[in-house]
């Protein structure tokens, strides 16, 4: 990690880039996928899983014995953790569902609001150097408190072609009836534009790399929505002296550890702590069976010692995931803080609850994109629709109103549209 003592705002800036991944060719390369699949379907995605994930699968579409092999094969333990997890989701999730508004704006005129379930949805889930089944509870738990009517999942398969069993039935657990072994790009395009085993989607779910993140955000030229950019994971954990170097460094190390393209900061006040959390960080790593990615990512992270005045205009202009707090400056900070996808407060709150099991959802935005986008909920799945009821009387009571508006913007029909009604009361 880099380690700034006071710097300034210039150097501040140049630290907090986030690392990019990103290739000059992106997009060049995501026209050919797009433009191979909307050609060939499942033929071309095929031959994509072969060239970016070296498998050669036979069927995309996951069976009902495959499930079923899934469930039997994973220990109890752990589908006893997944069953517990996704109850918290589900519990924390359920009251997000809005009840239908009903205003009436002025007498005559009634004016409604309610939440309609996207139709299809198309959730991403990756997978490469670890099995992630619980961004399947993520996002598959608030899609079904939605009650979206098509929810598929796509997912990279492992060297046999096989998804690990865990993913399958943490997706039987959340309500997701479809799952594809595919992943990458690929995934992206096939449910943006529909093959004939994978269904067109109108919005799509999920973190991934920056192939991923790219992917969605060239899906939404061809009119599919997304949930947010969601690429590589971050984490900013603020402290001061009072808290434990172990728990910090644990704490970095467990974003570390996502990806070699993941960013950790470390923000404080005292700079003995900053050579006390290194020297914890050296001594866990000794122990992590992902060290080597967690030691590249560290390599594009950086330890910042600012004055706590200074704290909250630094978390804000870098928007991180997550945010964690720890020490005696939680409570002066967590109203200042209003650019984060998630915030963790005090020493026992390990960002890792947030990521498995607390019932808050850890599919958030990064990249700075904070700043803008809320993390996935069960709004992410619904649209709003409103609607109006004129009666005659709030015809009388609000249509001039409106032709005044109408002809001062010199639309004229929009004015006529509430004359002629006017005139049948005249009648």
């Amino acid at each position: 990690m880099d380690i700034l003592i006071q710097p300034d705002d210039k150097l501040l800036k140049t630290v907090l880039q986030r690392p990019e991944a990103a290739t000059p060719d992106m997009d060049v390369l995501l026209t050919s996928i797009f433009d191979e699949i909307t050609k060939s379907g499942d033929k071309a995605v095929r031959r994509y899983t072969t060239t970016f994930d070296k498998v050669s699968l036979k069927e995309l579409k996951v069976t009902s014995e495959e499930f079923d092999a899934a469930e039997k094969a994973l220990p109890e333990s752990l589908k006893t953790a997944i069953r517990a997890a996704a109850a918290n989701i589900e519990r924390f999730h359920t009251p997000q569902l809005s009840e239908e508004q009903v205003t009436e704006t002025i007498p005559g005129v009634i004016c409604r609001r309610r939440s309609v379930p996207i139709n299809a949805v198309g959730l991403y889930v990756p997978g490469g150097t670890a099995p992630l089944f619980s961004t399947v509870l993520m996002l598959g738990i608030p899609a079904k408190i939605a009650n979206c009517p098509v929810r598929i999942l796509c997912t990279p398969p492992a060297s046999d072609g096989s998804i690990h069993p865990a993913i399958l039935f943490a997706a039987q657990v959340a309500g997701i009836p479809t799952v594809f072994k595919i992943g990458g790009a690929q995934a992206i395009a096939a449910m943006a534009i529909g093959t004939e085993t994978i269904p067109k989607v109108d919005k799509l779910f999920g973190p991934g790399n920056s192939y991923v993140t790219a992917a969605k955000q060239f899906a939404q030229r061809l009119g599919v929505a997304i949930d947010m950019p969601a690429g590589p994971s971050e984490v900013l954990v603020a402290a001061d002296d009072s808290v434990s170097e172990t728990f910090i460094a644990a704490d970095l190390l467990a974003q570390a550890e996502h990806g070699t393209d993941s960013q950790v900061i470390f923000l404080t006040d005292s700079e003995k702590l900053v050579k006390k959390v290194q020297q914890a960080i050296s001594d866990q790593l000794t122990v992590l069976p992902r060290a080597a990615i967690a030691r590249k990512a560290l390599k594009k992270s950086a330890a910042l010692v600012l004055p706590v005045e200074r704290w909250a205009a630094v978390i804000n202009d870098y928007a991180p995931e997550h945010v964690i707090l720890m020490g005696k400056y939680e409570e002066e900070l967590i109203d200042l803080i209003v650019n984060a996808g998630s915030v963790f407060l005090g020493e026992y709150t390990a960002e890792s609850f947030g990521d498995y099991a607390s019932g808050t959802n850890h599919t958030l935005p990064t990249a700075g994109f904070a700043r803008a986008y809320s993390g996935v909920s069960v709004d992410t799945f619904v649209k709003k629709i409103t609607y109006q009821r004129v009666s005659a009387e709030g015809l009388k009571n609000l249509g001039p109103t409106v032709i005044t508006m109408a002809e001062a913007e010199s639309l004229k029909a929009h004015a006529n549209a509430i004359s002629v009604r006017l005139d049948t009361l005249k009648n």
